[in-house]
């Protein structure tokens, strides 16, 4: 029987199980991927709103990307890092700091999928609509999709979380590497069949909408492509489309996994894993392929490169409509 009179405001995380052999290096693994993530989504979204002739719909809407990996992850990598080398009686969290983890965490991964559907829109706009595109794909529309896509996901999590921390708790132990809405909810006692069904609606509109907006949008930028004679734009259209397809299938397959793993109590560990994996892949992934394979980010720097030999400023060359429309 559980002891009730414990401080309720102190949690205890229960961590990853890693041999002594594995924690070092796991360790490290983990390390050198948060710096990662600093580094380069710091690096991109710097680059993106220096660079006037970055100030293009699809690499503002990109942006939102790197913001939503860094917010993500350092407020769990960090703690999750920490956590490796204590002892698990020492691996301790306050209530209030357990919430804000849990909502970041939410946050993130919600994010995640309503910016890669605002994206999807300006590539279908791009390749369906390419003379309209400079009018639909304005300033005014850039800030709205912004605002929709970190909104929505705004009150679902917050709706989601709100439920929780109505509940009283009983227990002490978060049953995770970090705090999450499951793991504070099953430190209640009370009845959490509305937690049950909230995050399952919660979890079916996400992704129906996420998918269906994918599904949607490509078909008909693969319809417009088939049936279009330029072959060169076509070509460069399908390039950029099948990296924001890559990010996308991995955001989902990761989910996925932790997902089916949570019916599966004996492979706990391998769920905690993905747990962490699927915020460092994501946020190790997008800068590189959002980043290094744009043409206009690579031409900054080798145009900055030449500059700085010569001497000379910064670039001058301006870009109209859409990077594809080049």
């Amino acid at each position: 029987m559980e002891n009730t009179t414990f401080d309720s405001f102190t949690l205890q995380l229960e961590g990853l199980n890693v041999s002594n052999e594995y924690t070092i290096p796991l360790f490290l693994f983990f390390l050198f991927s948060y710096l990662f993530i600093m580094v380069s989504n710091v690096g991109i979204a710097a680059l993106v709103f220096i660079d006037r002739n970055l100030h293009q719909p699809m690499y503002l809407l990109f942006c939102n990307l790197p913001f939503n990996d860094i917010l993500g992850n350092s407020i769990m990598v960090p703690r999750v890092l920490m956590n490796m080398l204590l002892p698990p009686s020492e691996r301790l969290i306050s209530y209030y700091e357990c919430v804000v983890q849990a909502f970041t965490t939410h946050m993130f991964g919600t994010t995640t999928h309503t910016v890669l559907m605002i994206m999807a829109f300006d590539r279908y706009v791009a390749i369906c609509n390419p003379l309209r595109y400079p009018s639909i794909m304005s300033n005014r529309m850039v800030l709205k999709l912004t605002a929709w896509a970190w909104g929505a996901a705004l009150v679902l999590v917050g709706i989601l979380l709100g439920l929780t921390v109505r509940l009283s708790r009983c227990r002490r132990v978060i049953m995770n590497p970090y705090c999450d809405n499951a793991s504070l909810f099953k430190l209640s006692c009370e009845s959490v069949f509305i937690n049950n069904v909230y995050g399952l609606t919660f979890t079916v509109v996400l992704l129906t909408s996420s998918i269906g907006t994918i599904v949607l949008t490509y078909t008909k930028i693969t319809v417009v492509c088939l049936t279009s004679n330029s072959k060169t734009l076509n070509s460069k259209a399908l390039k950029t489309c099948s990296t924001h397809l890559l990010v996308y299938l991995i955001i989902v397959f990761n989910g996925m996994s932790i997902i089916t793993l949570h019916r599966f109590p004996q492979y706990s560990d391998y769920r905690k894993l993905c747990t962490i994996l699927f915020h460092i892949i994501p946020g190790s992934l997008n800068p590189i392929i959002y980043g290094v394979q744009s043409k206009e980010i690579r031409k900054f720097f080798s145009k900055s490169f030449k500059s700085f030999g010569k001497g000379s400023g910064a670039m001058t060359n301006k870009c109209k409509g859409h990077p594809w429309q080049e």
